[in-house]
């Protein structure tokens, strides 16, 4: 009766899905109408002549596209001066921290009630319904769900303003019954992320856990430390444990070490697409980690071709002029107070009926020293080839270009943390060169007789170098990603310096 009644709950939250995929235009247009008669009032509003806009060509006409440091003006009139509808029409209380890719070691981004409830925690419900309804016996909120979150700072700001991780102000906001299915705030929210770990693993092997949320790097550094410490297997500690919603960066990497610390049939992973900035995607369907755009969780997108992405006020399409197999940077829109934000994320539709995609990296994360036009997607897959063809396993990477000296051509240098390393490295990077080729032309253009850029240079790391790295930087748990390419060599000269001080 209670699993009955648990199904008839998850599958009523895709009836909202179901109405946007029917009729996604309209929706993305009423959002827009939504967003428009509350920014009216607002500073920015007014500065912009939100009063003048009639339609999408009126708003992109007189709205600049906008980057964080645009924005930071606009944050310090709340944080600084303490001023009212400057962005918003209702109160900003939160400010959901943020990695700082900008000169500022945080970026700060506004959270409303509005953003919060109709926002992201509409997104969750969404993912429950397309979660449940592939798998309409489901049964993990009659159990418990492990949360690894960010650390929340009370008070940083003063006058009622308070800032934190993503994961932990959506937390901390939480509805009661929620809030009684998941990781105890107690836990999830302590700042020490040692302390975080102990206290989780404590917690966590005394519970009936049957859902994991969080990034997936830090997931796995959670759940080995459970296993160390019990010395039982996770199946044999959560007997029910039956979905791992992930995201923030690519599973692809981590997957084979996923199936290996839980080895069950009965486990499933779902991909989400959930920033500071707000919750886009959701995975559509088992068979593929596509995510469904959400059209209805008042957030208007737009979206900026490939050439596009460096001009200073960029050519936008909306989402009825996109096409698949085409790279896109995100520009949003939101009940935050955002407007036409670029969040730096890049995108590729699969589909336009209903409008699915994939996360292929990052504006600023990229490396084309060469004109190789390497992405992170590109990257992801390479090294996830490489190592099913050797039997590798990997913890984390990072890649940088190798510039042209007296002595050598350019090249990629790769430093790799391995689970389990290669029997051969020779063969590993032959292996992760051709399959570099084979996913971009740019690069086996460039690759050609080793004239422009030679083969890839690969540096393995220890066991644990990139978590102390990351700890090093105050860098650990929550949004925070070690970044994966780089066109320039600041984060792996950092961590070889890094390496360099521990001997």
């Amino acid at each position: 009766m209670i699993r009955k009644i648990a199904r008839s709950i998850l599958t009523t939250y895709y009836k909202p899905v179901e109405k946007f995929v029917k009729d996604p235009l309209k929706t993305q247009q009423q959002t827009l109408n939504y967003l428009l008669e509350h920014g009216q009032k607002t500073q920015y509003g007014i500065q912009n002549h939100f009063e003048k806009i009639q339609n999408e060509a009126d708003f992109r006409r007189l709205v600049p596209v906008i980057a964080y440091e645009d924005l930071r003006p606009w944050l310090d009139k709340i944080l600084v001066e303490k001023q009212m509808n400057v962005l918003w029409d209702t109160p900003v209380r939160w400010f959901a921290m943020s990695s700082g890719t900008t000169e500022d070691k945080s970026k700060y981004i506004p959270v409303t009630r509005e953003s919060l409830f109709n926002g992201s925690y509409r997104a969750g419900y969404h993912m429950l319904g397309m979660y449940a309804i592939h798998y309409p016996d489901s049964a993990f909120i009659l159990g418990k769900t492990l949360v690894l979150g960010g650390s929340q700072q009370i008070n940083r700001i003063g006058n009622g303003i308070y800032t934190g991780d993503i994961s932990a102000i959506l937390m901390k906001n939480l509805p009661a019954p929620a809030r009684l299915r998941r990781t105890p705030e107690s836990i999830a929210l302590l700042p020490d992320w040692e302390e975080k770990l102990q206290k989780l693993t404590e917690y966590a092997v005394g519970n009936d856990i049957r859902a994991m949320v969080g990034v997936p790097s830090w997931m796995l550094i959670l759940l080995k430390k459970i296993v160390e410490e019990t010395g039982k297997s996770i199946p044999d500690i959560w007997p029910q444990l039956e979905v791992f919603f992930h995201g923030g960066v690519s599973f692809l990497p981590f997957q084979s070490q996923f199936e290996k610390i839980i080895p069950s049939q009965t486990m499933h992973y779902w991909e989400t697409y959930n920033a500071s900035e707000g919750f886009f995607g959701v995975q559509f369907a088992p068979e593929s980690k596509d995510m469904l755009l959400l059209l209805d969780n008042e957030v208007f997108y737009e979206f900026i071709p490939a050439g596009e992405w460096d001009k200073a006020q960029p050519e936008t399409v909306s989402l009825e002029g996109v096409e698949t197999g085409k790279q896109y940077a995100v520009v949003i829109s939101t009940s935050g107070g955002l407007w036409r934000y670029k969040i730096g994320d890049t995108i590729e539709f699969t589909s336009t009926d209903p409008y699915l995609f994939k996360v292929t990296g990052r504006t600023r994360q990229f490396i084309n020293a060469f004109g190789e036009e390497l992405i992170v997607d590109n990257a992801d897959k390479a090294i996830n080839d490489a190592c099913r063809q050797t039997h590798a396993k990997i913890n984390e990477y990072t890649v940088a270009p190798v510039y042209f000296g007296d002595n050598n051509n350019g090249a990629h240098e790769w430093l790799i943390e391995f689970e389990t390393p290669p029997a051969d490295m020779k063969r590993f990077t032959v292996l992760l060169d051709e399959s570099l080729k084979k996913l971009n032309s740019d690069y086996e253009a460039k690759r050609s007789y080793n004239l422009s850029l030679g083969m890839p240079l690969i540096r393995t790391m220890e066991k644990g170098t990139f978590y102390e790295w990351m700890k090093y930087r105050d860098k650990t748990g929550g949004q925070h990603k070690v970044p994966k390419l780089s066109n320039d060599r600041k984060f792996v000269d950092s961590i070889l310096q890094f390496i360099g001080s521990k001997s």
